[in-house]
């Protein structure tokens, strides 16, 4: 489920599961959830709670398909217990953990689309890349008059690979805005890559998922005048956190850590973007039918903006969802 402008769709639904039995498709709107409404406010409270805190057997949905009443459904989850402790010493743990990491891996894949030396869609879904690894994935773009950079979903990561984004992206070095501590206030700067970087135009895809690092480089994108941010208002969860990774153990190790927000950032207008989010340009979201027809138009439209043809049918098929594996 994703939220769209203020209200909740199904996007995916799992192959071969209780839902898919029970008639639950792409573009149902979402009424209840075991009788809340989602929000943009509560919608990870619900993932929080029935995917780590309580899941749950059952879940009761009240749901309405395009063009049809609300309807109620009860489906059924899968819910599989985890080892309280897990012993990397042992084979079987360790191969569990590696094919996790596998996993992690393939949902964090840099994917690409190209069309001609007219553009390139870059999809990314985290901030997760090094200073070099920015620097190669931008050798690769700037041989293409235009770029879709595809935010959509990205929840945000390193701060060094979002300051050396924006430096590949302008051609000058650019105040980001302030870091604002309890006891201290200090800039933070992008310095440009200069002639390295990318010139040509852009557009930036953003969704109600989007967040912290995407945000700023959305709005930096703004306020730079850079280039046009297009899709839906984003999360507005920017604050700062530094973790502080932990373990305990000699011969069998449990690794954990914790996140600790540090500091808000003030944009260079003065303003924060924590639970403000940032509006795109242009405001531009799927409708159920779209979903389900798994058509993407916000693409599409980006396409459009940048003199390249492209339907709301192909787009949705250059990067298809990924499920996580069950039944390791």
């Amino acid at each position: 489920m994703k939220m769209f402008g203020e209200s909740g769709y199904i996007t995916e639904v799992r192959p071969h599961s209780d839902a898919e039995a029970q008639g639950l498709k792409p573009g149902d709107q979402v009424i209840s959830i075991d009788g809340i409404g989602p929000t943009r406010r509560n919608t990870w409270i619900f993932y929080y709670l029935y995917y780590r805190l309580a899941p749950r057997p059952l879940v009761k949905l009240v749901v309405q398909s395009p063009g049809e009443p609300a309807r109620p459904l009860e489906v059924k989850a899968k819910v599989q217990m985890n080892k309280r402790i897990i012993d990397l010493t042992d084979t079987i743990d360790l191969n569990k953990y590696e094919r996790e990491g596998d996993d992690d891996e393939l949902m964090s894949a840099q994917r690409f689309g190209t069309f001609g030396d007219d553009l390139i869609i870059w999809k990314m879904p985290h901030f997760d890349l090094t200073r070099d690894e920015v620097d190669v994935q931008i050798d690769r773009v700037k041989k293409h008059r235009a770029l879709i950079l595809d935010l959509r979903g990205n929840l945000g990561g390193a701060e060094e690979a979002l300051l050396r984004l924006i430096g590949n992206l302008c051609d000058h070095d650019v105040t980001v805005g302030e870091l604002k501590r309890r006891k201290e206030t200090k800039p933070l700067i992008a310095k440009t890559r200069g002639d390295g970087g990318f010139k040509g135009k852009l557009v930036v895809l953003v969704d109600s998922e989007s967040a912290s690092a995407a945000e700023v480089l959305a709005r930096v994108v703004q306020l730079e005048k850079r280039g046009v941010v297009l899709g839906d208002r984003t999360s507005g969860k920017v604050m700062r956190s530094r973790v502080y990774p932990h373990q305990m153990g000699l011969d069998t190790v449990i690794v954990y850590g914790a996140s600790v927000t540090d500091a808000d950032i003030i944009m260079s207008d003065g303003v924060s973007l924590e639970g403000a989010g940032v509006t795109p340009n242009l405001v531009l979201l799927p409708g159920a039918t779209n979903l389900r027809a798994h058509e993407d138009p916000v693409l599409s439209g980006a396409a459009e903006l940048l003199g390249v043809k492209l339907d709301a049918a192909e787009a949705g098929k250059l990067f298809p969802f990924k499920w996580r594996a069950l039944n390791r």
